[in-house]
């Protein structure tokens, strides 16, 4: 009998293994000839499920936007100690987050000149926003009483600021152990929650 192959599978695999090849590589040297050697295909198998380079690092981006979502949204906490938690499963903490956010990093040096890539930025910024404000909802439920104004600024003052960490660690990973990580996110989210409680009328007028 022939063999049976699942072709969602492997989708999924040269797109994982895409984003391997661009965070060893960079984005220009990850051609499609080195993602298809790396992953033991030939081009020909690869432009079967892709038409392009950039179809493949499309599908490399939502593969770890469903990562970092599964690994969010899987945690279980219930005030701030518990998000802090939850948003650490963001950092680059071992071998394979750190891969994942050094493909991130190159994907980002191509911004500034490629329209299509900045398009897909913007995507995936919206996608950021949309699991870290589900994981305020389930992990800082205080957060709910804030002015909506409030919410907004926090929860775009922490995804920039995991972004801004991961650059750091992924440029001078020395620099950044992972217990420096998560006590620079733990300082930003006791920060955070104090201004916003400050600006939150009831808790102005029962101070």
């Amino acid at each position: 009998m022939p063999k049976i192959v699942d072709h969602d599978a492997r989708r999924e695999e040269i797109a994982r293994i895409a984003c391997e090849v661009v965070a060893a590589h960079g984005f220009e040297h990850a051609t499609v000839a080195r993602i298809a050697a790396a992953a033991g295909y030939t081009t020909g198998m690869i432009a079967h499920y892709y038409e392009s380079k950039q179809q493949i690092i499309l599908a490399g981006l939502r593969l770890m936007l469903k990562r970092i979502e599964d690994r969010l949204t899987h945690q279980r906490g219930h005030d701030g100690a518990g998000l802090l938690g939850v948003l650490s499963e963001a950092l680059p903490l071992d071998e394979r987050r750190f891969a994942e956010c050094a493909f991130w990093m190159a994907f980002w040096g191509r911004v500034s000149a490629d329209k299509e890539v900045r398009r897909l930025n913007a995507w995936v910024h919206r996608e950021y926003l949309r699991v870290y404000a589900r994981c305020f909802a389930l992990h800082w439920p205080a957060s709910t009483d804030w002015p909506k104004r409030v919410r907004d600024e926090a929860l775009r003052s922490v995804v920039t600021f995991i972004n801004g960490l991961t650059a750091s660690v992924v440029t001078s990973p020395a620099d950044w152990p992972p217990a420096t990580q998560v006590a620079q996110l733990r300082l930003q989210l006791d920060m955070l929650r104090v201004r916003a409680e400050t600006r939150t009328p009831r808790a102005a007028a029962q101070s």
